[in-house]
């Protein structure tokens, strides 16, 4: 086969190592983790050249679950200059090549070659919540997966199949984090604001695609669709975001076609794209939106994967949402760098930010087993929640006090913020670790001591420095550090050579 050299970055390639040591190690389905923006495909054609050239007469599959998404796998991968077929309804292409790109609705219906001995899937979040992607890894267990996701805590990833005699995926590798990739230059930052939070009194939860839970989207389009909602999300782009290439996502089809009027009537080019539209006519609208012709383009539901406009600079977010998947997926849409764009803007009109958090914060990078959850399998991040500025309605990012935005600085007194308005009293306070995060985190200071032989009682120092007191009770077991547990203790080295380096200079 003919392909260009891909170029990866250390953290993919440190990914496509982690993953190739965990199947080495007898791990047969392992998922791995980047942010939107962080090059899942380019890992993906990585790892496909590199195992064609090694298994010439083996084939490996890259499997998307959307019509859409096989298309644009295929453009990636022509570009990259990797040869392959199709396995698409009407659209199979295949002329005997070693790699294919297929839509799990047409080989859950005509199954696999033999000799394929590879299986990607890409957005592998929903494997978990698909019938048919289950019933593909339980008939073909024996080969080997590598699932792709930008959003890898989606539940049940990590629960145990009699079929597959151990969990759907049994590894977690992380590339790298949003921070990371923020601090990298390979995604930018992003500034929210919250100006509305709708009465959402009475709209039931129901469970989506993925098997996530989130509001029903029948009563959601009642409780948002109104004109006092629709003039306000047009006149907070106005004022906040006009000049910015926008994409919105509104509860339906008709809220979306609806927004798109108000902003088409307030002088502003809007356009609007649903899955009615053909390939065609899709196309063209995308094309207008990338030429600038359009500078807002609203859907409900389409672009939150698998749709690239690295120049899109807002987000209008006119849908509440209870999922945090679908949450980081619509938010990614505008996270990717492009020439000046220094950060990424999301309008907020459904109070989603505060309850979810800002979309650039640390994610549960955990597979989740499938088992309920005391809270209800609620995900919660760990660190406090935003708040809007009560003054501009600028969301404050956890732990700021001044306002960025207008600087404005509510009065503190101890844990108190006294407001304009009703004095509203917050708790502050953190929930205290469980014994079994502490030993977590303890084991992984126990993996950094023995493999950098660090002097003994060093992972107990470190800890300390965590958690305030000494790791009595827990077990001497190590486990490999994740990320943040790495950024931690190099933030602890930092400013232990900072106060050393200022005890010299006072000697």
């Amino acid at each position: 086969m003919s392909a260009a050299a891909t170029v990866l970055r250390p953290y993919q390639e440190r990914g496509i190592q982690a993953m190739r040591e965990a199947m080495a190690g007898g791990c047969r389905r392992v998922l791995f983790y980047c942010p939107t923006g962080g090059g899942k495909t380019v890992v993906a054609e990585a790892m496909i050249t590199r195992f064609v050239e090694r298994h010439p007469s083996k084939r490996v599959l890259f499997i998307a679950n959307r019509k859409q998404l096989v298309a644009q796998a295929s453009a990636h991968l022509t570009r990259a200059g990797i040869e392959h077929g199709i396995m698409q309804g009407e659209n199979t292409r295949f002329s005997g090549e070693r790699v294919m790109v297929c839509s799990i609705d047409t080989i859950a219906m005509r199954g696999i070659p033999d000799d394929v001995a590879l299986l990607i899937i890409d957005e592998a979040h929903a494997v978990a919540g698909s019938a048919k992607f289950k019933s593909l890894l339980f008939r073909y267990n024996a080969v080997p997966v590598v699932g792709l996701s930008a959003t890898p805590f989606s539940a049940g990833l990590g629960q145990h199949y009699t079929e597959l005699g151990g969990p759907l995926f049994e590894r977690l590798v992380v590339g790298a984090t949003i921070r990371e990739l923020i601090d990298l230059g390979n995604l930018v930052d992003v500034e929210c604001y919250a100006p509305s939070d709708p009465d959402l009194t009475g709209v039931k939860t129901q469970r989506g695609i993925g098997g996530e839970l989130d509001f029903n989207e029948r009563q959601l389009a009642e409780a948002v669709d109104k004109p006092s909602l629709v003039g306000d999300v047009v006149n907070h782009w106005l004022r906040l975001a006009k000049g910015k290439p926008t994409v919105v996502f509104a509860c339906n089809i008709a809220h979306s076609q609806h927004l798109t009027a108000a902003f088409n009537a307030a002088g502003v080019p809007a356009a609007h794209i649903d899955y009615h539209h053909d390939d065609e006519e899709r196309a063209a609208i995308l094309d207008a939106f990338n030429r600038r012709e359009i500078m807002v383009l609203s859907n409900s539901a389409l672009l939150a994967e698998g749709w690239d406009a690295p120049h899109a600079e807002c987000m209008i977010l006119a849908r509440p949402t209870k999922s945090l998947i679908r949450f980081i997926q619509m938010a990614g849409r505008v996270l990717r760098p492009f020439p000046g764009k220094e950060k990424a803007l999301l309008l907020d009109h459904s109070g989603s930010v505060v309850r979810l958090g800002f979309p650039t914060d640390d994610l549960p990078l955990e597979l989740d087993d499938g088992k309920p959850r005391q809270s209800g399998g609620k995900q919660e991040r760990k660190k406090s929640e935003p708040k809007p500025c009560p003054k501009c309605k600028f969301v404050r990012p956890a732990g700021v006090h001044v306002c960025p935005s207008c600087e404005f600085a509510p009065q503190r007194q101890s844990d108190i913020e006294v407001e304009d308005g009703e004095l509203v009293k917050l708790d502050r306070r953190k929930k205290p670790a469980t014994k079994d995060a502490k030993q977590h985190v303890y084991s992984q200071l126990l993996f950094i001591e023995h493999q950098r032989k660090y002097r003994h009682g060093w992972a107990a120092n470190q800890y300390r420095s965590i958690f305030e007191v000494w790791p009595r009770g827990l077990n001497e077991v190590t486990a490999p550090p994740t990320p943040e547990v790495l950024n931690k203790v190099k933030a602890n080295q930092i400013a232990y050579a900072k106060r050393r380096e200022a005890n010299n200079a006072r000697c």
